[in-house]
């Protein structure tokens, strides 16, 4: 058969409702790795749902445990040919946030696929099972085409924990590293640029998660009897925050910054737009860090974020000089980062700036680190040509996402070169109510992976080499 052939086989897989009748069964299965207790569930959906799958394709699965006590399993797969030339790597995770079923719009629900025009409705479809699902299905068809030799190995890592922040992902991949040893990391997850065209990414911006705090007294007191002659920590906290970035977003610290922009980051970006689609919101062309693009300044930049901030008691406010106040921060940054010592400079930039009563503190546990493949390298420029082939179409690389992801265990602990081709699109709802995938877009994302499997095989060795 034929690398057509192969691509002719995964649109039957779509079109003959294959694909619709797998997604929903895996949808069906409420796989939140957020509520307690769903430890039974998260396994059966490796040994019941996937496993069998895997072994019809010629996989051996192993359930491996998390290190981390009462962490959820990983499940490892791997296929292997004897005169393989080199092996891939792939990745997905099949826990989803909580399903909220009660906000979801009237005729909708989380655990049921449901289908209306383009979108494809459940929880998961577009994070992460409806993702991984393609891919697995592809490869399936690919192997068909090829006589059932793809020329190369697969192995599957499959965790169960991403919706918590893949607790044990890294631990399991330095103590599985043989077990988990490729040449190219190859997996699908996050969003398109646009829904119309196919993206590539090759790592994502880094989060470092951050409290900024200041208790001046107990209780708060009248503000008719004491205006004036206390300090308000509202204010305070406010102003330490505007010293840290300007009223326009750009961030004031030269330590929270990025050492540079590469050329060739630049020149990847140069004719990316983002936003602009029929959900987004509209972009504020002059927030953030002046002189970048606005895909510069989510792809290649760092951004400080407030994501909450609280004084008094906003629900109820009274008229009382607050005695606390507490703002929950984020940075956003890109490799060339010293995120390292983030904690430290921002100490040092508050104590220069007089807010030495303003407590820093890093939040929220364990974060990913930013990673970035160079766009020159020639997995991504195989893997864009294979797409261009099959879809005709051009292809957005990004160097990074401007997410997070936990890529930084494969491209750092791993040490492999990864590239992400994800089959979703931004408005897609994936942590909301009404979570979709577009139809349109899993049709083509058949198409494209079967290309890029089959391509692999013809041409993967020589790069490999």
């Amino acid at each position: 058969m034929s690398r057509q052939q192969a691509i002719d086989s995964a649109t039957a897989y779509f079109d003959q409702g294959t694909f619709q009748s797998t997604l929903a069964r895996r949808v069906a299965i409420p796989t939140e790795s957020q509520e307690p207790g769903k430890i039974p569930v998260l396994t059966s959906y490796l040994t019941e749902e996937l496993a069998p799958t895997l072994k019809g394709l010629g996989f051996d699965c192993k359930v491996i445990p998390n290190p981390i006590e009462g962490g959820a399993p990983f499940m490892v797969a791997s296929r292997t040919e004897s005169a393989a030339a080199f092996t891939v790597l792939t990745y997905g995770h099949g826990d989803v946030v909580r399903g909220y079923a009660p906000q979801w719009i009237e005729g909708l629900e989380p655990w049921t696929l449901k289908i209306q025009g383009d979108r494809w409705y459940g929880r998961g479809t577009a994070d992460n099972k409806g993702q991984h699902t393609i891919n697995l299905a592809a490869l399936e068809q690919v192997i068909t085409a090829r006589g059932g030799k793809l020329g190369y190995n697969v192995t599957l890592l499959i965790e169960m924990g991403e919706e918590m922040g893949s607790p044990g992902l890294r631990e399991m991949c330095e103590q599985h590293g043989d077990l988990l040893k490729a040449d190219l990391f190859l997996a699908s997850d996050g969003p398109r640029v646009s829904a119309t065209r196919p993206t590539l990414f090759l790592g994502s911006r880094g989060a470092f998660n951050f409290e900024l705090k200041l208790n001046v007294r107990q209780g708060g007191h009248h503000s008719g009897n004491w205006g004036g002659l206390l300090k308000n920590p509202g204010i305070r906290l406010a102003h330490a925050i505007a010293s840290m970035v300007d009223a326009k977003g750009k961030i004031l610290v030269p330590k929270l910054l990025p050492s540079s922009l590469p050329d060739n980051v630049k020149k990847a970006l140069a004719n990316i737009q983002v936003g602009g689609g029929p959900n987004d919101p509209e972009i504020d062309p002059d927030w953030a860090e002046p002189g970048l693009t606005p895909t510069e300044r989510v792809f290649a930049w760092n951004t400080f974020e407030t994501l909450a901030f609280k004084t008094g008691n906003p629900d109820a406010p009274v008229n009382a000089i607050p005695g606390y106040a507490i703002a929950f921060c984020q940075l956003r940054y890109v490799v060339g980062s010293d995120n390292e010592n983030f904690l430290k400079h921002i100490r040092e930039h508050l104590d220069a700036h007089g807010f030495n009563d303003v407590e820093a503190a890093a939040s929220r546990g364990e974060a990913a680190e930013a990673t970035r493949l160079d766009p020159d390298n020639a997995w991504v420029k195989m893997a864009a040509a294979s797409i261009t082939r099959t879809t005709g179409k051009s292809v957005d690389i990004l160097p990074n996402l401007g997410g997070t992801l936990p890529n930084d265990a494969f491209s750092k602990i791993l040490g492999l070169p990864t590239v992400w081709v994800p089959h979703s699109y931004a408005a897609c709802s994936q942590h909301a109510p009404n979570e979709h995938m577009l139809g349109s877009v899993a049709r083509e994302s058949l198409q494209l992976m079967a290309g890029l499997l089959w391509d692999l095989g013809d041409e993967g060795a020589k790069i490999a080499a």
